[in-house]
């Protein structure tokens, strides 16, 4: 494997070599990387992403083959989905569960698909059948704790198309479900739900500078999440009108409030959810409030 270089500004002769998934999730998890305050240059050339933070050094692997190179020490941490730690049985230690996919954030799942007009109803009929699946390790284990033997074969890809002319049935990878109905697919079953995992290898995991630093890394990448799709709201409040902005916003996290300068004027500042902005900043401006401010947020840290 190519040796990861260390970067030429660190003076501390620490370094942490962290995978990041290269495919699906390559997109999602750098724009959360930004997020959380990395400045991060990729290269369409390279698989050796540029990190401002000289502690780290990087390199895209693909999510399905993370967690072995982390179980083997190639690397000392990465992220990927939890479904590809179980497919490699990689033992590997768990730094932090981070509930963010391709298309949004909500956990991912691996389900059984038939065909509309197949007679496959429950797990139980795939007994003789033949199944096709990138996820081969952990499908043949799941069936056979169901009791049910059938042929499971490995699939490079497009494997929506291959029922029923080349396999029975699918194990298949879904956010939504869009593509399988496409493909006029059934869902039979859900095998497993996944989110993505920050892993750490269990020797790496135990040297102490570097568990501090996937911990804070790990921080930061919590607080950009918690921040996705959420926004602060700052607004001047006359004491007369306090007590019914606060009845609006009391349903929420506590608002932090602070006396103005301005003899009977408070100042509210508010973390809400972004999807209902646009309902509560005209009662509020209803209620009495002035000078609304509406803002981004980068990390929100509990």
């Amino acid at each position: 494997m190519t040796k990861m270089t260390k970067n030429k500004n660190n003076n501390t002769g620490h370094l942490l070599r962290l995978g990041l998934p290269k495919g699906s999730l390559q997109e999602a998890t750098l724009k959360l990387f930004r997020k959380a305050g990395y400045i991060i240059s990729v290269s369409s050339r390279s698989y050796y992403p540029g990190f401002d933070d000289p502690e780290i050094s990087s390199m895209l692997i693909r999510a399905q083959e993370m967690a072995r190179y982390v179980e083997d020490g190639h690397l000392d941490c990465g992220l990927t989905g939890h479904d590809w730690v179980l497919e490699q049985n990689a033992d590997v230690a768990e730094v932090a569960e981070l509930l963010y996919a391709k298309e949004g954030f909500k956990p991912v799942r691996w389900v059984i698909a038939v065909p509309e007009s197949s007679n496959i109803r429950t797990v139980k009929d795939l007994n003789g059948k033949r199944v096709a699946t990138e996820l081969v390790g952990f499908t043949k284990r799941y069936l056979k704790s169901r009791g049910v033997k059938a042929e499971v074969d490995f699939s490079w890809g497009a494997t929506e198309v291959k029922p029923p002319q080349l396999a029975d049935a699918i194990v298949e990878l879904t956010e939504t479900g869009t593509s399988l109905r496409a493909n006029n697919l059934r869902i039979v079953e859900t095998i497993i739900e996944s989110t993505t995992r920050f892993i750490a290898n269990k020797k790496s995991w135990q040297d102490k500078w570097k568990r501090r630093k996937m911990e804070n890394i790990a921080l930061l990448l919590h607080g950009a999440l918690a921040a996705e799709e959420k926004v602060g709201l700052k607004m001047n409040v006359p004491e007369k009108a306090f007590k019914k902005v606060s009845s609006l916003l009391s349903a929420m996290h506590s608002p932090t409030v602070s006396a103005l300068s301005d003899a009977g004027w408070y100042a509210i500042d508010v973390v809400i959810d972004e999807k209902t902005v646009r309902d509560i900043i005209p009662l509020l401006k209803s209620a009495g409030a002035s000078g609304i401010v509406e803002y981004p947020l980068n990390k929100v840290i509990p």
